[in-house]
């Protein structure tokens, strides 16, 4: 349903409060949430990398044992082969580990993935109508999908390599100063330096990694837009238009893709620079201490190849912070959207009602942005069993006044009840209950026919559906199908013409079994004269009945109990036709100018 007036801001949170946040330890809290829902198999993945990085860091230990035992005059080779064994089991056994625990890992990004799509989705059936007026689809297909697919990403790798660094780097370091404290002096220049690196670095590119997963949000709804708009595009040949717009937007996006990655990669390279560093230096180092009998060979050898552990991660875990960057712009945005406010929740003791349709509307005011007011101190009454049409110009508040009704949107002032009671005490599942819809928006889904017409009313009977097509016009086209009530439907009905899907929805609407019905310019896509067939089908069969229809074809609502004229939010006529065009007022202007 399109929003009239401008967006409602106040439902979203500011972009501002999300664009100032740091991405540090909430996000990360948050992401960890959601691995340690799965607490068991966390615990496993721990042992299997702890035991992996221990039996790893064990193999330079038996190397430098095997180096020691090979001497000038008193070569000890049964020892050699014996310490090369052992060196050979760990690594061994270690690998095996390691392809454990990355499967494992899979499972859990997995079950993670899962549960946080499953919350995304979940909170997108929880919001108002004014957060999807206001955000484009594309966008939030994007969060659904590139976001969360970037951090799963980063789950099934990162995670475990952050936890296996950490283990092999405070594991290498132990055993160095096992060795030679004096040359582990050597990273205490190293490491600071390493850290202070990525410290700057990533400070600087946090903001690009942020505009890279904003601008492909961007991107994704125009393309989104374009792909559903293309019978539009092409009947305006507007496709070289559309290139050069996508092309801008596209070149925007490469952009911010390329600067984030091209800064965020130069983090390893520089770290990797400082390790190096730090290698040479334990090299000239270690040749002093051996000179002046300090070291022995083996324990150099030891001593290198466990720098090379304690090096290693450092060096790896500056690369993933490139990709965490990414993974934290990915997760804001999803966490921005499960931090949207849901709609307001029932009061305490909300009712639950079978209404019996008598509406009415008093002194309401309402617009979408402070400031804008659309429907000013408007009052209607609706009585059981009424056809109410509301009429008007393009922008008077019609559309809105249908908001209101199904509290999509709250009133800023004024009151609107059912059955006397005011909507804000009815429960919302209870007050949509008792409403059929049909929009000028047709909306079908991927499935047969009879499913699709049978969508709102649980456990409905094939005589009842075939009730309703009948009702609404559409049973001789559905016999006439390939397979009938079970032929499939492409997305969004593309395989039929737009009118058979209006018709459609009207048929879905019919079998509801609710008190009142809305129809919003819902026969816009038929021609006239079955426009009129349905209109007496309908009052044949929502017979009782309240009725509130938007049409801008005056001629179809002449049979209307009451017609309410809405300008400028406001009702400036209401009456039958035959009274408004004696009246020889706003309706009646709008009337003749049709047929002139």
């Amino acid at each position: 349903m399109g929003m009239q007036g401008g967006g409602m801001n106040k439902l979203t949170r500011k972009p501002e409060d999300w664009e100032n946040r740091p991405l540090t330890l909430t996000t990360l809290k948050r992401l960890l949430r959601y691995v340690f829902a799965h607490k068991w198999l966390m615990i496993l993945a721990l042992l299997l990398t702890i035991a992996s990085n221990l039996l790893a860091l064990a193999g330079p230990y038996y190397s430098g044992l095997a180096i020691d035992q090979i001497k000038p005059g008193d070569m000890r080779m049964d020892l050699v082969f014996y310490y090369a064994a052992w060196m050979a089991v760990c690594f061994v056994v270690s690998a095996v580990f390691s392809y454990i625990l990355q499967r494992l890992m899979i499972l859990i990004s997995r079950k993670v993935i899962f549960r946080m799509r499953s919350d995304v989705f979940n909170k997108l059936t929880e919001l108002p109508v004014g957060y999807f007026d206001t955000h484009q689809t594309g966008d939030i297909l994007s969060r659904i999908s590139y976001d969360i697919d970037t951090i799963s990403t980063s789950l099934s790798t990162d995670v475990v390599q952050i936890l296996a660094s950490v283990i092999t780097v405070v594991g290498a370091l132990i055993m160095m100063l096992e060795i030679s404290p004096i040359l582990v002096l050597v990273f205490a220049f190293t490491v600071p330096l390493s850290i202070f690196a990525t410290k700057f670095i990533t400070t600087r590119t946090r903001p690009l990694f942020r505009k890279r997963s904003a601008e492909l949000g961007e991107l994704n709804g125009f393309v989104e837009e374009m792909v559903s708009g293309q019978k539009t595009l092409k009947a305006y040949n507007q496709e070289a238009n559309t290139i050069d717009k996508l092309d801008d937007r596209n070149h925007e996006a490469v952009t911010a893709y390329y600067k984030a990655e091209y800064y965020g990669g130069i983090t390893g390279p520089t770290v990797g620079f400082i390790n190096n560093l730090s290698l040479s230096l334990v090299s000239f180092f270690g040749a002093l201490l051996y000179l002046q009998g300090g070291i022995g060979i083996g324990q150099i050898s030891s001593f290198v190849l466990y720098s090379r552990k304690f090096s290693g991660p450092i060096n790896e875990v500056a690369n993933i912070i490139g990709e965490l960057q990414s993974v934290f712009s990915a997760a804001e945005r999803v966490f921005r959207l499960l931090d949207e406010e849901v709609e307001l929740p029932d009061v305490p003791d909300a009712l639950d009602i079978d209404a019996e349709g008598d509406v009415e509307l008093k002194d309401v005011s309402f617009g979408y942005e402070k400031g804008n007011t659309i429907l000013k101190n408007l009052n209607v009454k609706a009585p059981r069993g009424s056809l109410i049409a509301i009429v008007g110009p393009t922008g008077a508040g019609k559309t809105t006044l249908i908001n209101l009704l199904m509290r999509f949107y709250d009133t800023d002032s004024g009151e609107i009840t059912m059955d006397g009671h005011p909507i804000r005490s009815l429960q919302r599942r209870s007050l949509r209950r008792n409403y059929s819809m049909v929009l000028q928006d047709t909306w079908l889904f991927h499935g047969t026919v009879f499913d699709n017409i049978a969508y709102g009313k649980e456990n409905a009977t094939r005589e009842e559906v075939e009730a309703a097509c009948k009702a609404a016009g559409i049973h001789n086209y559905i016999q006439n199908l390939p397979q009938g009530y079970d032929t499939v439907l492409n997305d969004d009905g593309t395989n039929i013409s737009k009118g058979q899907k209006q018709l459609m929805t009207i048929a879905r609407a019919m079998l509801i079994d609710a008190r009142l019905l809305i129809l919003d310019e819902a026969t816009s896509n038929v021609d006239t004269r079955t426009e009129i067939q349905i209109q007496k089908a309908m009052r044949r069969l929502m017979s009782d009945k309240t009725c509130f229809v938007i049409a801008h074809r005056l001629s179809t609502i002449r049979n209307a109990d009451l017609i309410l004229v809405v300008k400028d939010g406001q009702v400036v006529e209401q009456g039958t036709h035959d009274s408004l065009m004696a009246e020889n007022g706003f309706y009646a202007e709008m009337f003749n100018a049709q047929f002139s």
